[in-house]
This record gives C-alpha cells, structure tokens and sequence, in this order.
C-alpha cells in the first residue's frame, strides 16, 4: 500500500461521517418513515395525567406557566399539576402558594435546599396519582390543545412515551441575533418528526413529553445526566416505541445572549456524554433501527469536533498530493476563517446569515468538545443555574 493510501481512505471515511450525521441520516430516516403507515389516534382527553414542573428561582415566568396550564382544553377532574420547587430563594415559592390556593389540582412540593432537576422530578414521579406523566418547564407554553394531541397515542399500549413539538421563538428585546439556536431546534425538529414516526426518537425535548408512569426509571443524582434524553433512552431500552405528536405544541425564548446559549451547549454536551455511557448497550441493539438512529443522529453528532480535527489535519497532509485536496483544505481554511468573523460580529449583535450560520455550527462543536472533556475530568454538576431569561 503506498503511502498515502491509508491516509486517503481515513480522510474520506471521516467526511463521510460528516455527510452521513448531517445530509444522509435525514433524508434517510425521512424516506424510510414514509413505509410507516399513520396510527389510529384517540381522544387524548380520556386520561389521567400529572404534569410535573421542576422550579429553580423561576419568578419570572412561574405564574405565567400555572396560568397558561389552566387554560387548557382538558377535563381539569383528571389533571394534577405538581411543581417542586428546588431551593428557591425568590418571589417563586410565594407564587407559588398564591396559585395553589387559586387551582385545587396544583400541588407544590416545596425543597429547602438545592438538590437539582433529576432529584426532583424523580421525587415528583413518587407523589403523582395518575397513570400518565407530562413533563415540562418553568418556562414553557403550551397551545390549548397541547396536552389532548399528546395523549392520544397512549391508545398504542407499544408506546411508552411522546415528545411534543418545540418552538422556540427569538426575543423581542436585546436578543444577539448571532444565536442561530431557532435554526439549529427546526432541524432537529425535522429529525424527531420522522423518527417518531417510525417510534424511535432518540430524546424527547424537556419542554413537553409525556410518558407511561410505569416505565419510568428514577434518575440518577450520583452523574449527572440529561434527564429527559435519560427517560426517553430508557424507555426505548424496554422495548416500547417513543413517538412525536407533531401537533401537540409547547412554545419557549431561545437565550437572548450567544454567552448563555454557549454555557449551556457545554452543560448539555457534558451530560450528555454521560448519558451515553449508562445507554452504550443500545449502540448494538436487537432493534437495528434503533441502534441506527443513535449512531446518527447522537454519537457521530457528538464526536464530530473530533472528526472535524482528525479531517483538517489528515487534509493538511494531503494538500501536496493533488488539487481536489488542495482546493478542500483552502475551503475548510476559509470555513473557519468566516467561523472568525461571525464571532466578531456577534460582538456588535449583527448577523449575516451564512457567516453567522458558519460560526454557531463551530461554536456548537467547540461546546461539544469542552462538554466531553468536562465529562472526562468528572466536572459535570447535577444542577446549575437557569439560562437567563
């Protein structure tokens, strides 16, 4: 073998896993959805459901999240709603207590010190009355019909969980248009769409998902993880289908600042490395489309800053062997070079699309790659602060 052959084959081996995370798995998962024949939904409105909020210093937005649940379309007799309140030391336990006094089905659970979400949803499971859990956030707003075209695919008893549709709209006021989080979430909305069609979606988002009581597994507070990619992974692991209700529509805030939005990719990153450690047995899964999809959509999305290095520096030393090589390692030199001045932009708050677009993916991965070493050297935290609202 010639000396550069090895090479070679290691180079486009790595783009093609840069094509098949980003361009192939979608349009592959999406054509493959299309053999998946629609399912006959019910009324979702015949359940008994506990929606459980975990709260941390959420005045902001607590009372609005409580008043936007009471005006949903649903038979109010067979809804709980349990909010734990998780050391708060601001206005949200007053709130709080106020509202329950208002609505007879919101009960709190009010912890006096800080103990983080997965311990708190976990202690919230425990005190629920009903078959069906709804998890959301503080600062999540659900359309009216939210909850009733989450439900209806508890018909299928094969369907342990669903995921509802995210929103995510951009600030009003001071909002750092660099934050192309907006973009980014309607792509992966794209990919949750049809894997849940085919019933393996890999992470349901925190915002809105409801599953069978019965199958929740309590959280782990000793590492932390991603609790709700941790309750959708473990649900799959039992063998019952994760769906998404396309329909069922909960609305939030990206962050306004590209710093916050920053600071939580990485916490992101870093439980998810975690997360991926306790579920590595569904790399190699009876069900092959599962296994599939995890590949794809997660641990190749995970590792590219570690593809992106490896296909920079093996480009470098393929640049002398001819010009297909050349003119790629000058594109990716000038992909990155453009990743520069969108951050510079980002300073004065302007966005020019592809350039910015060009930077968020790079800071996206350079998250990625600090979240992974945090993970490595244990430094992940079980709680933390709330993006900035």
């Amino acid at each position: 073998m010639e000396k550069y052959e090895i090479i070679v084959l290691l180079f486009w081996f790595l783009v093609y896993l840069f094509l098949h995370s980003y361009l192939i798995y979608p349009l592959t998962i999406g054509l493959l959805s299309l053999l998946k024949k629609e399912i006959d939904l019910t009324d979702g409105e015949k359940y008994e459901v506990s929606i459980l909020i975990a709260a941390f210093n959420e005045e902001k937005v607590i009372e609005n999240r409580i008043e936007n649940i009471a005006k949903l379309r649903y038979d109010f007799s067979k809804l709980e709603v349990i909010v734990g309140s998780d050391g708060s030391f601001d206005k949200t336990n007053e709130i709080l207590k106020k509202l329950s006094e208002k609505y007879k089905w919101l009960k709190l659970k009010i912890y006096n010190s800080r103990r983080g979400k997965s311990q708190v949803l976990s202690d919230l499971v425990k005190v629920s009355s009903n078959p069906i859990l709804t998890f959301t956030d503080a600062n999540s707003i659900f359309d009216e019909n939210a909850l009733i075209e989450l439900l209806k695919f508890f018909k299928d008893f094969n369907i342990g969980g669903v995921c509802g549709r995210l929103i995510l709209n951009e600030p009003i006021n001071g909002f750092n248009k660099s934050n192309q989080e907006k973009f980014y979430w309607e792509y992966e909305t794209y990919l949750k769409k049809y894997e849940g069609k085919l019933g393996i979606l890999i992470g349901a988002n925190g915002g809105i998902y409801s599953i069978r009581k019965s199958l929740f597994t309590e959280i782990p507070v000793d590492k932390a993880v991603t609790d709700d990619l941790y309750v959708t992974l473990s649900i799959l692991k039992k063998n019952f289908q994760f769906k998404y209700a396309y329909n069922a529509v909960a609305r939030e805030e990206v962050s306004r600042e590209i710093k916050s939005e920053f600071k939580r990719k990485i916490r992101f990153s870093s439980t998810n490395f975690q997360t991926l450690a306790l579920f590595k047995d569904l790399l190699f899964n009876r069900n092959i489309l599962l296994s599939f999809a995890f590949w794809s959509h997660k641990v190749f999305r995970w590792f590219m800053p570690f593809i992106m290095v490896a296909g920079l520096v093996l480009n470098f030393l393929l640049r002398e062997t001819g010009d297909l090589y050349s003119n790629i390692f000058i594109l990716q030199i000038c992909i990155y070079a453009f990743s520069i001045i969108g951050y510079l932009l980002s300073l004065f708050k302007i966005r020019i699309p592809l350039i910015t677009l060009l930077f968020f993916f790079n800071l996206t991965n350079i998250a990625l790659l600090i979240g992974f070493f945090d993970f490595i050297r244990g430094k992940q935290k079980s709680y933390w602060e709330s993006t900035p609202r």
